[in-house]
């Protein structure tokens, strides 16, 4: 046999083991992440009642300073519903991926549960999407992605805010432009 036929077939084979390995990597199941117990905060409580802008500002340095980024690897929006967006590189085609999420407020913390997701033009399984996005965006400790419960849990009591004060959500009311926050001052002893 000619040695480019050995060549072609050689190479056409390892991109079609590769096309396959991709999409079994993509499509495999994902590990389920457990939801860790709320840390038990106490304190003097202040409610703070904010907008969904102040929210997606708040939000936005958060992440920012958790990823210790100035450009984040995930845009997030605030409106009716919580959607973030970013894009994907796969063989040097930039795909645009956009998922929306109905914030749930769970013992002091965030659900974000998925209600839609595109990814560019294709059909991709919300599962898929968010197994990806967990594999391959870097997110702070206190971002847990869910795929196979399709959410993403946000573990407020986990994140630090000025003089170890804490925060809980106490209601999400997006349509409402209302948000309730509880900001837990520990008491001096």
């Amino acid at each position: 046999m000619n040695k480019w036929k050995v060549a072609f077939f050689t190479l056409a084979g390892a991109i079609v083991f590769a096309v396959i390995l991709v999409i079994y990597l993509a499509t495999s199941p994902a590990d389920d992440v457990a939801i860790p117990e709320p840390q038990k905060i106490t304190g003097n409580v202040l409610v703070v009642e904010t907008t969904t802008k102040e929210f997606e500002s708040i939000a936005k340095q958060y992440l920012s300073d958790a990823l210790n980024m100035a450009k984040l690897p995930v845009e997030i929006k605030v409106n009716d519903q919580i959607q973030l967006s970013s894009e994907l590189i796969a063989f040097n085609v930039t795909v645009p991926i956009v998922m929306d999420f109905e914030p749930i407020v769970s013992n002091g913390n965030i659900r974000l549960k998925q209600t839609a997701v595109n990814v560019g033009k294709l059909n991709i399984p919300p599962t898929t999407v968010l197994k990806l996005m967990k594999d391959s965006i870097e997110l702070p400790s206190w971002m847990m992605v869910r795929p196979n419960e399709e959410e993403i849990y946000v573990d407020l009591s986990r994140i630090n805010i000025a003089s170890g004060s804490r925060v809980r959500a106490k209601e999400i009311d997006l349509k409402n432009d209302k948000i309730l926050l509880e900001i837990i001052i520990p008491a001096k002893r």
